[in-house]
């Protein structure tokens, strides 16, 4: 970093309208010059004892990838032997695999090549798994739909004109077609559980604090979640065993935290579950009504099957997406846009090199910003200035309360359920759609997922069934680290509901997907 001239000390006080007199500028710069020295000595120490150095490892550009899924391919191999081996992984493009570049959708990333593995993707590599490569992500993940990538749309194996949901949309398009067996994801709004009901697939959010986001670009460190995206619950769980559990380098984590045999425990069931219907997840202005018949007709073969089901009152669900809003504009505008992504202010892990990479490049052509980091940019600047991130406190304020509604009902109930999503997956924006199509189509779906990022309650994503031949997600909903519970009781309901197999889907031999 260059030292200020005595001129820029000036200059930099008349911006920030400090009020220095000219007779003391001299002094403010020499001082201001000797402070910075220790920025240099800081950069040595780190260079001499800390810094990384990324692996040489094998990658490329996908030879075939009529969905669009992929954004380069590996076969990366650690353990021969556990809980995971001979299955293959496709993990998102925001989560570093050391050696292998990074885009996390977007030109503002586009060239990074991070050094060190993310802790999940370590963990994979321990369990035996190979990691197939990195899945698009939309750009800067902050799209719950499949057109805002740079690298080009990602196209649904169930009907290749319309969404796969985002923003891991890459990670569902490859398990939903059967190019990989397991998929990491990450979910802020949403974005593992929006995409696997769109794709027909198991998607599991975590309870916040579970699974370490080391290694993962941040969008809002107080709703950043990764977690499993897979075929089957039973996959989920067993994805879910080799990556939760503390690093001791995520803040994000509470302290002891720790995971469990996920998988072990889903026969655990010897009586029929009580379910609460969430009233409110089917009211929703852009609820589709055979979206929530389907729904509700799953919910009566689960009755069937010898479940209890009961309507249950959430009012407060309305107002979780109206919270979501001013923590995610507001914080991801501070975080990850002014802050470089990571922010400051916190102890834990950082990459330097990435906060220096991407926040270079985003300031040297902010224009490179899709159309909803465009939208979170402006409408996050403005509240930040006119407001002075107050609103933001308010909103933090009133996650208790919003968590507490849910909590109340989940005290008569083992699980909440309603509909993932209001709709089934819509098309894909053309290339010339105007902004107003591409933000309303990304944004659209959101209202039942984004809650419980702000509340970190676990919620799993199942296949329902099928409206017009396309797929329908229910949302299972439990106490906060009781994955286990969630996750029973999904595997529960897979049983009676069954999965889904996309029609572009392949065996894991075949080269080309199937029409």
């Amino acid at each position: 970093m260059d030292l200020p001239s005595r001129a820029a000390i000036d200059d930099l006080a008349d911006e920030l309208r400090l009020g220095i007199p000219s007779g003391d500028v001299d002094f403010y710069h020499a001082a201001a010059t000797g402070l910075l020295g220790s920025w240099a000595v800081v950069e040595e120490l780190y260079d001499a004892e800390v810094a990384p150095v990324a692996p040489e490892r094998s990658w490329a550009e996908p030879a075939e990838n009529p969905l669009g899924a992929w954004y380069v391919t590996t076969e990366l191999t650690g353990s021969a032997e556990g809980p995971l081996a001979g299955r293959r992984v496709a993990v998102k493009d925001n989560i570093a695999v050391a050696g292998v570049p990074m885009m996390n959708g977007s030109e503002t990333v586009r060239g990074f090549v991070p050094a060190v593995d993310a802790t999940v993707v370590t963990r994979l590599l321990d369990a035996g798994a190979t990691i197939a490569g990195k899945a698009v992500c939309e750009d800067l993940c902050f799209s719950g739909a499949s057109h805002t990538s740079k690298s080009g749309p990602v196209r649904n194996p169930w009907d290749r004109r319309r969404t796969t949901g985002g923003s891991s949309s890459g990670s569902a398009a490859l398990v939903a077609a059967g190019v990989v067996d397991l998929a990491l994801g990450g979910d802020q709004g949403g974005s593992i559980r929006i995409p696997a009901s769109f794709c027909g697939v198991v998607g599991h959010k975590p309870t916040f604090g579970l699974v370490p986001y080391t290694g993962a670009f941040p969008i809002e460190q107080s709703i950043d979640h990764l977690g499993p995206i897979a075929p089957t619950v039973a996959d989920a769980a067993a994805m879910l065993t080799v990556i939760a559990g503390a690093d001791g380098h995520d803040p994000r984590q509470p302290t002891g935290v720790t995971g469990q045999d996920y998988l072990a425990g889903l026969e655990d069931l010897d009586r029929g579950l009580r379910i609460g219907v969430v009233t409110e997840g089917f009211d929703l202005p852009n609820s589709d009504p055979e979206v929530n018949a389907v729904v509700r007709s799953a919910i009566e073969r689960l009755t069937a099957a010898g479940h209890v089901a009961e309507e249950v009152a959430v009012p407060w669900h309305k107002h979780g997406a109206a919270l979501w809003d001013v923590i995610s504009v507001e914080g991801a505008t501070w975080q990850m846009v002014q802050g470089n992504a990571y922010g400051l202010n916190w102890k834990g892990t950082y990459d330097p090199d990435q906060m220096a990479f991407y926040g270079e490049r985003w300031r040297r052509d902010p224009a490179a910003f899709s159309e909803t980091v465009k939208l979170v940019a402006l409408g996050g600047t403005w509240a930040l200035r006119n407001g002075y991130g107050a609103a933001y406190g308010k909103a933090r304020n009133l996650e208790p309360v919003l968590a507490a509604a849910y909590d109340a009902a989940l005290a008569s109930f083992d699980v909440l359920v309603m509909p993932t999503l209001p709709i089934t997956a819509s098309l894909i924006p053309a290339p010339d759609a105007g902004v107003e199509e591409v933000v309303t189509r990304a944004l659209e779906m959101v209202a039942n997922t984004a809650p419980l990022d702000v509340t970190g309650h676990p919620a799993c994503s199942i296949p329902a069934g099928l409206s017009d031949g396309l797929p329908v997600g229910l949302m299972v909903v439990g106490r906060r680290f009781d994955d286990a519970g969630v996750l029973r009781a999904a595997h529960a309901f897979e049983q009676t509901l069954g999965t889904l197999t996309a029609p572009h889907h392949q065996s894991h031999d075949s080269k080309e997907l199937t029409a």
